[in-house]
């Protein structure tokens, strides 16, 4: 055996060895299909102050990815479908109405001071905004002091004096803890019990909290520090929900949900084992082809075959690509293809030995004349996959993720391990007979 053949057989047994230990060790991820969850399509709407356009839609669909991940579910997937709508994928997630009513509010938190009750016969006046309390009496606010974008955090936690009641404790950022102090200060200047000493705290045109200012609060200074509470009847979820909706950002635009559908597990499971089992019977009915048509080259072919399938996985799992359906078949016709390259191979050898040539001279030839043939075959497929993952969307990626993938794995596997492999049988065995292709 020769130093180059040598190493080569090296390269591709270590490489193989790396595909393998990163299968065995590196969990696939499934995407909704095979694993079940929650499936929603948001459309976002014109406001009165903004108009949905794209950077509008990167913008709602960024916010939505934070309250996702603040959300703890796992490899979810967030991605654009059309101009205005985003599709949502939560596997693991069976309850639709508990992620929309998360995910999908617009969360405009605005802080705001309380100008009067607005009592029975009276109107408020041109800006004011008439809102109910926590109580359900009318409140006349004034123009937000503070917006959500100067939140730098907030968090739920337990009333320190009182165990059982849950608040959610904010942080202001940049001018945000100026503005608050000037808000509070303001307040702090009324009398306890007079209406202009509340600060009202509104989230989507609803007062969650509206607390009077301590009465420790000199007039003028304020609460200083950067930091409040908001107070409530909240439960431990909802105070989280709160916090987390502060966190993640306010929406740019309303959004509404105009589809959304739930897989269960077991769906997902029996999806699995149908396609485990058809890419089986299809793969093993390929060998079968190849062995009982190629005889000791079809062998060689069927090793060639279960590398092939080995490296595109792998490659897979690196790049944390989410296996689904279409992606599955993508993958099963890739074996296809991976064929097809063998058996231009092996054709061109045939041809090769029918001019008289020796085993050896006729494998060379084979594989160096059929290789302008299987790069053509290959990238004349490889193009329209490359637009359908440039333009597609959710299943459609997957599918032409997969398949760009075989297809790059096909051409290494039949340009190096296919040519190693025909090469050291070629060394064990140099007499091969001609009917062995």
């Amino acid at each position: 055996m020769s130093r180059h053949l040598g190493w080569r057989l090296l390269a591709v047994i270590a490489l193989l060895g790396i595909a393998a230990a990163l299968v065995l060790t590196r969990p696939a991820r499934l995407g909704l299909d095979l694993r079940g969850g929650t499936q929603i399509v948001l459309e976002a709407s014109d406001s009165a102050r903004q108009k949905v356009d794209r950077d509008t839609v990167d913008r709602t669909l960024e916010v939505l990815r934070r309250r996702v991940d603040q959300l703890g579910v796992t490899e979810p997937t967030l991605q654009r479908s059309s101009d205005r709508r985003v599709i949502v994928e939560l596997p693991g997630v069976y309850d639709p109405a508990e992620a929309i009513r998360v995910i999908g509010r617009t969360a405009q938190l605005a802080f705001h001071p309380v100008l009067a009750t607005l009592e029975s016969g009276q109107k408020a006046a041109a800006r004011e905004l008439v809102l109910a309390d926590e109580q359900g009496g009318r409140l006349r606010l004034g123009p937000a002091a503070l917006s959500g974008g100067v939140v730098g955090d907030a968090r739920a936690e337990l009333d320190p004096q009182v165990q059982t009641r849950w608040q959610v404790a904010i942080e202001f950022r940049g001018a945000g803890g100026r503005q608050w102090a000037e808000l509070t200060g303001k307040a702090a200047c009324q009398q306890s019990g007079d209406p202009r000493r509340r600060v009202a705290i509104v989230l989507d045109r609803q007062v969650i909290s509206s607390p009077e200012v301590d009465p420790s609060v000199r007039c003028g200074q304020g609460i200083s520090g950067g930091t409040t509470v908001i107070t409530g009847d909240f439960t431990d979820q909802e105070a989280r929900d709160l916090a987390l909706l502060i966190r993640a950002g306010a929406l740019p635009v309303p959004v509404k949900v105009v589809e959304q559908r739930t897989i269960g597990p077991t769906l997902g499971a029996e999806a699995i084992q149908a396609s485990t089992q058809a890419a089986i019977i299809g793969v093993s009915l390929t060998i079968l082809f190849m062995a009982a048509y190629y005889r000791l080259l079809g062998g060689l072919s069927a090793v060639a075959l279960l590398c092939y399938g080995l490296l595109s996985f792998a490659v897979l799992l690196a790049l944390r690509s989410t296996l689904t359906l279409p992606g599955i078949a993508g993958f099963v016709l890739a074996i296809g293809m991976a064929v097809d390259a063998n058996v231009l191979v092996f054709e061109r050898m045939r041809e090769e030995l029918r001019l008289g040539r020796t085993v050896k001279a006729a494998v060379g030839a084979g594989f160096q004349k059929a290789l302008t043939t299987i790069i053509d075959s290959n990238l004349t497929t490889i193009i329209p996959a490359f637009f359908l993952y440039a333009k597609g969307t959710g299943p459609v990626k997957g599918f032409a993720l997969t398949l760009s993938v075989g297809i790059l794995a096909n051409l290494f596997t039949a340009v190096f391990v296919s040519r190693a492999l025909f090469d050291a049988l070629l060394t064990l065995r140099p007499r091969m007979d001609r009917l062995s292709i």
